[in-house]
């Protein structure tokens, strides 16, 4: 088997330059290196103006009827576009039913949630918003909020020029979707892509190796190493209930189909270093114990502790550049904006 072949081929002291090109010319074949400009996203075009616009909404904890959470509140891009929590703390510090996904690279998905349940980032953004464990507004509230700020105002008509009505929930869903295309992350495993050798360690190259002979890439593949395909959790051997809790049944909430039983999307695995905890459930918070239990319930294989210690070196070579975001300052409010409700309904 050629995968075998290039383990040993780039594990061995001796391997070189010729060698190295080999086993790229086999990565090309499964992932791709991150686009160099920003991704177009599906019918919406994508301005300075929307991703300014959206920028600000992603930051503006008024979006939430309590005016405390904003989409960077679990989507924390200092701490690797998540919260680094169990799961998420919402309205009336409710705790969320799964851990939060990391924003970064999202738009590169082919779907959102783990369940796969919005199609874009735009649909994805109207979701938190309105359920009432995060941030428990109404698209009703969230158009009064905005509209009641001449800035935004302001904002949301160059963002949508020649609309009647420019400052509406879908266009504010379509503006935070402009700026989330915008957090990509370049990381060193693209610049080995891209031809430079010295870009990723020996131990992250045997590791790259060992994640493609052993069927890692089957699931995590393509430009964002995974967020592609519904596959079981469990595949091989289901992890215990702790991991896999029995009641969260994944994509069958959405299908009710039930093939669909304990089907998740492929986790993303781009800057999963700094992505802890782990799964859906968010109970594992080292990444080389997250390693063994995917190796052996998904493919059966055990792990020795150096091919453990070596994949993890190649997903830590996943860990990219954030963008530089300026945290923007808010537009003020008014006397006709609504006031935050902290009341769990």
């Amino acid at each position: 088997m050629r995968h075998t072949l290039v383990l040993a081929l780039v594990t061995s002291a001796l391997a070189g330059p010729v060698l190295a090109d080999d086993l790229r010319d086999l990565a090309l074949e499964t992932f791709k290196p991150l686009p160099s400009t920003i991704p177009a996203v599906k019918d919406n075009p994508i301005t300075a103006e929307k991703i300014e616009l959206g920028k600000a909404l992603f930051f503006d904890p008024r979006l939430s009827a309590s005016g405390v959470f904003s989409c960077a509140s679990c989507h924390n891009l200092s701490t690797g576009g998540d919260d680094n929590m169990e799961t998420s703390v919402g309205h009336g510090w409710q705790a969320g039913p799964r851990n939060s996904p990391t924003v970064l690279n999202a738009v590169l998905n082919e779907a959102q949630f783990w369940d796969g349940r919005a199609a874009d980032l735009a649909a994805q953004a109207k979701g938190p918003i309105q359920a009432g464990v995060e941030m428990a507004n109404t698209p009703a509230q969230v158009e009064a909020t905005l509209t009641s700020m001449p800035q935004y105002v302001t904002w949301f008509t160059d963002a949508f020029p020649g609309e009647a009505a420019p400052v509406s929930f879908d266009n504010m869903a379509r503006a935070i979707e402009a700026f989330e295309a915008t957090l990509i992350t370049p990381a060193p495993f693209d610049a080995w892509m891209n031809g430079d050798d010295a870009a990723m360690t020996e131990d992250a190259k045997a590791g790259l190796t060992l994640f493609m002979d052993k069927g890692c890439s089957a699931c995590h593949a393509g430009v964002n190493v995974g967020g592609h395909g519904y596959y079981p959790f469990g595949l091989i051997e289901k992890p215990g209930s702790d991991i896999l809790p029995v009641g969260d049944k994944g994509r069958f909430a959405v299908t009710e189909t039930a093939d669909d039983e304990y089907v998740f999307r492929a986790a993303p695995l781009r800057n999963i270093a700094l992505t802890a905890p782990y799964f859906h459930s968010g109970k594992v918070w080292d990444l080389s114990v997250a390693v063994t239990i995917m190796a052996e319930s998904q493919l059966g294989e055990e792990l020795t502790p150096e091919e453990t210690t070596q994949v993890v070196a190649f997903l830590e070579s996943l860990t990219g550049t954030v963008p530089q975001i300026t945290v923007p300052v808010l537009p003020v409010e008014t006397a006709s904006t609504p006031r935050p409700d902290s009341m769990v309904k």
